[in-house]
């Protein structure tokens, strides 16, 4: 009878722990994608990020509490009660962390996807997100564990001027990072030139450095202490139109109304039909020097972004030259082929 009686006191809380596990696997399969229907059904920006915050921990949560509860009805010592309950403990914080962490991630994301406002999110930032969030978890799971956390916070606080100073120029790096994105001025998907010469496409600005895709592909890795100190251009700032120039020059003999009329007419014609001008730009020009064997001016073209400048000015320099040919207009040389010098 009483080894009935041990067996039922083991079967009731293991029978209690399968139960809330089953249930929890349900839950996470059918309650989640109901919950998923319901708030689509609702149509509030950004409601899903919670159901994805979720995902993979109900389960567990039903789990923790059947095991919660199995415990108690064991016959098991208060020691070992005492050390399953802090760990459920330390599991349950350690995963609600997780959930703010996600939560956290989520929206950002959300809102750096809408416009200009929040800058875009970025390797540096979700980094600085989750160490933020479980940093703060950590500490709030040594406070729930009876551990005081003043003596811990004076012992970072004193390591931590010494790992400054060993550390400077990587905290500098951070802290450019920082002001970059804070700044607005240059974001991931941005075209920019160095002061040096480097140019490309960024396409991440982490807490060390800043990743440039130039455009032959090659990754150009920057610190970002050295982008913050020195200039640059961007030209995906304020916006990724761009107005590029095109320097042409026709001889003396030329009839600039005429070549002005041919010239405008190829530039429209190339802003409407090649990929990447900006069909509703007005094409113009400027005459602005007299050279030694010809007038000088300059085509302005307007384009999407900066890449596209590279087959726009492509095609009209081509057509433009065919074009010249037909019409009899002379494009010379800036020195003429039997000219020589003497010293």
């Amino acid at each position: 009878m009483e080894k009935l009686l041990k067996i039922v006191n083991y079967i009731i809380p293991i029978s209690l722990i399968i139960f809330s596990f089953s249930f929890g696997l349900f839950f996470e399969k059918r309650g989640i994608k109901s919950l998923k229907k319901l708030i689509n059904k609702t149509g509030l920006k950004g409601s899903s990020i919670l159901v994805k915050s979720l995902q993979g921990l109900v389960w567990l949560w039903f789990t923790m509490a059947g095991l919660s509860l199995a415990i108690t009805s064991l016959p098991v010592s208060n020691s070992f009660l005492t050390i399953i309950q802090k760990a459920l403990l330390v599991i349950f914080l350690t995963s609600v962390n997780l959930v703010v962490s996600r939560l956290a991630i989520g929206f950002i994301q959300f809102y750096s996807s809408k416009g200009e406002e929040i800058p875009q999110l970025t390797t540096l930032f979700e980094n600085l997100t989750r160490i933020l969030i479980f940093g703060l978890g950590i500490l709030i799971i040594i406070q729930s564990l009876g551990i005081a956390i003043t003596p811990l916070l004076t012992a970072l606080g004193i390591g931590g001027v010494s790992i400054g100073l060993a550390l400077q120029s990587t905290f500098a790096n951070l802290f450019s990072s920082i002001n970059i994105l804070t700044a607005k001025k240059l974001r991931p998907g941005d075209y920019i030139k160095l002061k040096t010469g480097e140019e490309g496409y960024v396409q991440d600005i982490t807490w060390k450095h800043t990743v440039i895709q130039e455009i032959n592909e090659n990754w150009l890795i920057v610190p970002n202490a050295k982008i913050v100190s020195a200039s640059f251009k961007n030209y995906s700032f304020p916006g990724k139109e761009l107005l590029i120039t095109i320097e042409v020059g026709v001889s003396y003999d030329s009839d600039l109304e005429k070549v002005e009329r041919v010239t405008l007419e190829i530039a429209r014609e190339v802003i409407q039909e090649v990929a990447g001008g900006v069909t509703e730009s007005k094409p113009f020009i400027r005459y602005h020097h007299f050279d030694y064997f010809r007038i000088n001016f300059t085509v302005y073209l307007k384009v999407q972004e900066f890449f596209d400048s590279l087959l726009v000015k492509h095609e009209f320099i081509k057509r433009l030259h065919q074009r010249y040919g037909q019409e009899g207009i002379e494009i010379p040389c800036s020195l003429p082929l039997n000219y020589s010098s003497s010293y």
